[in-house]
């Protein structure tokens, strides 16, 4: 109904200039209403002056009409008074913004419980079929339990400790995994823990490729090394290409992302909902460099569909990465080609 009324504005802005009262009849309204009959559209225009929206200009004898001049310039109107929206407009906006804010919150929680869910069904699946000794089929018992209270439909309060449940058992799982990868890592010798050590990072990354399936299946793109051997190379890409590569990581922002401080910090905060553990984000920021680590986590992100273990994924880079064997480049011209926005990189 308000769209109605405010379909019988003669501008494309509210202003004080132009008048803010509007007169159509019954009729009228009905026909820009799509038809609405006559008792259900005096309730609609009741309930917008009760909710302060609107306010009645009624003429002598109760019609709605102009008075106009010679030249057609209307003097004075009666009918409904649009001036509360102009007033109210700040209001309307501030009120639109959290909207806005609790359905990208609810949004992010959705897709946290989303993530950890087909994570867990994975990890545990695997861990079934490796044979790999923990409480299996008890972790998959309060697994179930925890997914059977998610609500069709529920608000912020219903799934934040739903997520929160469901993380801790992702962490649960990561620990026991992690555990049995490090089962063999004991020995005498300080040089015998060394090599162990590099045998459980390698047979870390195999144990989750049967995960990742083609994931890991990128060619190697070889890229000059810089002088801090620790580090495949440092950002050399706007953050604006970047953001334009990987538009929707913006969302996970709270106040949007203006710098590359703001890219790191929402990187952070995304690595937990993609069920990244600390030490591999951690690892993967000491090899790439903070910048692409976040960048990373951006693509991650945006590809959440297609990739299995979004861990796992990090790892694999960084280890690609800290023998030379990889680049951001391809990833970042692939996403801008899937976006369909690809241009020529300047290096």
């Amino acid at each position: 109904m308000l769209n109605a009324l405010l379909s019988f504005y003669p501008e494309t802005e509210l202003s004080q200039e132009h008048g803010l009262v509007v007169f159509p009849s019954n009729a009228q309204l009905a026909l820009r209403a799509h038809g609405m009959a006559d008792t259900t559209l005096r309730r609609h225009l009741a309930a917008l002056v009760d909710c302060g929206l609107i306010i009645r200009r009624d003429s002598p004898n109760g019609k709605r009409y102009a008075c106009r001049g010679r030249g057609g310039d209307i003097h004075e109107a009666f009918g409904f008074s649009l001036a509360p929206l102009l007033a109210r407009a700040e209001e309307f906006e501030q009120a639109a913004e959290r909207v806005q804010a609790e359905n990208r919150a609810l949004r992010l929680a959705r897709q946290r419980i989303t993530l950890h869910r087909r994570d867990i069904h994975k990890l545990i699946e695997a861990a079934r079929q490796e044979d790999i000794s923990g409480p299996w089929d008890a972790l998959w018992t309060r697994f179930r339990a925890i997914v059977t209270e998610i609500p069709r439909r529920a608000v912020l309060a219903d799934l934040e400790p739903i997520a929160a449940r469901l993380a801790a058992l992702r962490e649960e799982i990561d620990k026991l995994l992690e555990s049995h990868v490090n089962a063999g890592n004991t020995g005498g010798s300080e040089s015998q823990n060394g090599r162990q050590q590099s045998n459980s990072e390698s047979e870390s990354l195999n144990e989750y490729k049967f995960i990742l399936g083609n994931e890991l299946n990128e060619k190697p793109v070889l890229v000059q090394r810089s002088g801090n051997p620790s580090r495949a190379c440092p950002s050399a890409y706007p953050l604006e290409l970047v953001l334009r590569a990987f538009p929707e990581f913006a969302d996970y922002a709270t106040a949007g992302i203006k710098n590359w401080r703001d890219l790191m910090a929402t990187a952070v905060q995304v690595r937990g909902y993609l069920g990244i553990s600390p030490s591999a984000y951690d690892d993967a920021s000491r090899v790439l460099g903070p910048e692409n680590a976040a960048i990373a986590i951006a693509c991650i992100a945006q590809r959440a569909q297609h990739i299995q273990s979004a861990g796992a994924y990090l790892r694999s880079l960084t280890q690609k990465a800290r023998a030379g064997a990889f680049s951001m480049e391809p990833m970042i011209m692939a996403a801008l080609k899937a976006n369909g926005t690809a241009p020529r990189m300047t290096r």
